[in-house]
């Protein structure tokens, strides 16, 4: 068992292939339950400090994907579908058959889009997090964030979890989040686990641009959608935040309920830098969900 955090609870649920997945719940009460996903080499812990807040409101759920954290490892490919296919299986095992809010950080970008274009009618609301999309992973960027995995994983061997901090935040995080809370945050993603399970999903990026593709075009479900966005232009973004933020606002402009948030003080890592606006996007989706039932 693995310390989840003030106020959550660990709960293992196997899936119907007997995989055993790590789960992290709290919070009660009538609505949607708010399920978050995390984004590539993160496990649920990356979602800690956000989801106990959200959880004085709200039920919520977030797990370790196969291979992350207290979850088995797949021995299938780790695709989009496949993600997805295990998403809902949790959620199956779970009981939640419901419509459910979805949040997604950078890679559970497009997880969250494949769900809702499969499974529409268990969407309730949306929240993208600086997701992943087909405009910031041209073949370069993507064979690179494979190699960066490489990387990562062996500093994680010879004791460069310090140094896999200060590289994935190099502007700190913020000071609203507790030293314990950082510490349950790094202690799944920066192993060499984590980046042996984020690699064998980074094998996929190239094979999952033309359905990221069709998903963007597709558009999303007409549900509360709120997307949230970086505004600051770290190193090497300078081309790629811009078209990033453009492409995010275009596609919320389609959304029949969606509208683009842009964190002009913070990178990628929104919910680490500046939790306050992810927080407040889930509880505005939430409260449209469930004035929408």
């Amino acid at each position: 068992m693995s310390d989840p955090g003030a106020r959550l609870t660990e709960r293992i649920v196997r899936l119907p292939d007997d995989r055993r997945i790590r789960t992290v719940v709290a919070g009660g009460g009538a609505g949607p339950l708010v399920v978050f996903e995390a984004g590539m080499s993160a496990p649920a812990g990356s979602w800690v400090h956000t989801q106990r807040e959200v959880a004085e409101h709200a039920r919520t759920l977030s797990y370790d994907r196969a291979g992350y954290g207290g979850s088995d490892p797949d021995p299938a490919d780790r695709t989009l579908d496949r993600i997805v296919d295990d998403l809902v299986a949790l959620l199956d095992a779970l009981g939640e058959t419901a419509p459910v809010v979805l949040v997604g950080h950078s890679w559970g970008g497009p997880i969250l889009r494949l769900l809702a274009d499969r499974h529409p009618e268990r969407v309730a609301g949306l929240v993208f997090v600086d997701a992943t999309l087909v405009e910031s992973m041209p073949e370069r960027s993507a064979k690179a964030v494979a190699v960066s995995f490489l990387v990562m994983g062996l500093l994680a061997r010879v004791g460069g979890k310090g140094l896999i901090k200060k590289v994935s935040l190099p502007h700190g995080a913020s000071d609203q989040i507790a030293d314990a809370d950082l510490v349950i945050m790094m202690r799944d993603y920066a192993c060499a686990q984590a980046m042996r399970t984020a690699r064998r999903e980074a094998r996929h990026i190239l094979s999952s641009l033309p359905t990221m593709r069709r998903l963007q075009d597709a558009g999303t479900p007409p549900v509360p959608t709120i997307c949230l966005q970086g505004g600051r232009i770290d190193r090497g973004m300078a081309t790629i935040r811009p078209l990033m933020n453009r492409t995010a606002g275009e596609l919320m402009a389609a959304a029949p309920q969606g509208r683009v948030v842009i964190v002009e003080q913070a990178g990628h890592l929104i919910p680490q830098e500046c939790p306050d606006p992810v927080r407040d996007a889930i509880l505005e989706v939430v409260e449209a969900a469930r004035v929408a039932r």
